[in-house]
């Protein structure tokens, strides 16, 4: 049966949280996540989790809400930018190797191996047989990780494209948050469509029965950062067959 495909700008963006509920969520949701947490070092079992998403979408802030009551001694967070000399002289997928988590710990990426198929196809930094491959290269790669036992949560947050010139605004006018905004933020946002089609492609290509994405809409933050907790929790507890 094919699959449905997800328009982005056809999300329901309009679900809200009131400060009481999630404050009272996401308390629960980190709680359980810190208990399955000692139950993944013992059962030695990797956690990989993707977080994509347009700028200002909120990756950040829900990346910081997810790991912030974790044990630090077993996360690491990276932020992928763009390529070293030394990484762009090896295959795209080579520098997130030695990124992946040992047995039982975690590994979060803000913005990933995704990229080949996201900004580098729409910006030209790959050509079109480089990233038409990419997606069957990925899919292989995420095989082996599940293979391995690895458990690969992928998530993409999603906001409207007022919502998002709204928050280049903010950061723009608010002197603590300036240097989240660049010339490069706005360049992409001439790029909105495109940008869109080659999420909606890598939904389409990427979203596999064993390595799922969740679209998550993120114009209200408190949601966002809620549906993104309860998404890992409940992709560790369905993988480790047990509750709290």
């Amino acid at each position: 049966m094919p699959k449905t495909r997800i328009i982005l700008d056809e999300l329901d963006q309009n679900t809200s949280l009131a400060e009481e509920e999630y404050k009272d969520k996401l308390k629960k949701y980190q709680l359980r996540l810190l208990n399955q947490q000692r139950v993944l070092l013992e059962a030695k079992r990797p956690l990989i989790i993707v977080a994509e998403g347009p700028d200002a979408s909120g990756k950040g802030g829900a990346i910081k809400r997810l790991v912030e009551r974790l044990d630090p001694r077993l996360v690491r967070v990276y932020s992928i930018i763009k390529p070293t000399i030394e990484e762009h002289s090896h295959h795209y997928l080579w520098r997130f190797w030695n990124k992946l988590p040992p047995y039982g710990e975690t590994t979060v990426f803000d913005r990933s191996w995704y990229g080949r198929v996201l900004v580098e196809r729409v910006e030209g930094f790959a050509t079109d047989a480089q990233w038409s491959r990419a997606y069957r290269e990925i899919n292989e790669f995420e095989r082996q990780l599940i293979d391995d036992r690895a458990i690969l949560v992928k998530l993409y947050l999603h906001i409207t494209k007022d919502e998002q010139l709204a928050r280049f605004k903010r950061r723009e006018a608010d002197p603590y948050k300036h240097w989240k905004i660049s010339d490069e933020d706005w360049r992409n946002r001439k790029k909105w469509d495109q940008h869109n089609a080659a999420a909606e492609d890598m939904f389409e290509k990427n979203s596999t029965d064993i390595a799922p994405w969740t679209v998550i809409p993120a114009n209200f933050k408190w949601f966002a950062r809620v549906r993104v907790v309860k998404a890992v929790l409940d992709a560790v507890t369905s993988a480790l067959g047990r509750r709290d």
